[in-house]
């Protein structure tokens, strides 16, 4: 049945530079956001890439996963990636930064589901939980019978890290989540969570005062 509508994977994605690659970074690129998937062409071989939510192509797959992503957005299936992690590698040169994330297809006919599905996955995956995408038939029936109001048990573990690799970030920070409830004109919200911030700057401050002798 995975076959028939979906298909779910956790994929390595790599970046044009390691000053493009900078961007996932920054908060228009958070763990769990939804990206778009497109494909371009150069030299004959065609390549999917990430689009983020603001326009912007910020990564792309390898050349097996591509032509299986271009397969399955030829039968017209919906291709969507949630970004699972950003990490930066400085050894062997040249450094670069990379990183992976959950790629799904699915038959738009189900779309419905599938759309609520992977916003239970973005929220866990911003809590930094890796809950497993590579469906069985049973779980594909369970996600539809549901209405998309499914998770998965299993959750996948961060791969490995080689020496010179640091993971930039796997989740989301308090800071990116104030951020995202301004985005979202959430404004009470907004202000409640940045007066936290400001009491928790101020309290480490004070801490750091006491300490010193100075209060």
């Amino acid at each position: 049945m995975q076959q028939d509508c979906y298909f779910g994977t956790y994929a390595r994605f790599e970046t044009p530079s390691k000053k493009e690659g900078s961007a996932l970074v920054g908060a228009d690129n958070l763990v769990g956001d939804r990206f778009d998937i497109e494909f371009l062409t150069q030299d004959g071989v065609t390549t999917a890439w990430m689009r983020n939510r603001f326009g912007a192509l910020v990564a792309f797959f390898d050349e097996n996963l591509s032509r299986r992503l271009a397969i399955m957005n030829a039968r017209g299936w919906k291709l969507q990636a949630l970004l699972s992690f950003v990490a930066y590698t400085d050894s062997p040169e040249p450094a670069r930064y990379w990183g992976e994330a959950a790629v799904v297809a699915f038959d738009p006919k189900d779309q419905a589901a599938f759309d609520r599905f992977l916003s239970l996955v973005g929220k866990r995956l911003a809590d930094g939980v890796r809950p497993e995408v590579n469906l069985g038939s049973q779980a594909v029936r369970s996600v539809l019978e549901a209405g998309g109001d499914w998770k998965p048990t299993k959750t996948v573990p961060l791969p490995k890290r080689a020496a010179g690799t640091v993971i930039m970030k796997s989740r989301r920070k308090l800071s990116e989540k104030v951020i995202e409830l301004g985005r979202s004109r959430n404004v009470g919200c907004y202000v409640v969570s940045w007066a936290f911030i400001i009491a928790l700057v101020a309290g480490a401050a004070l801490l750091g005062l006491k300490a010193a002798g100075i209060v």
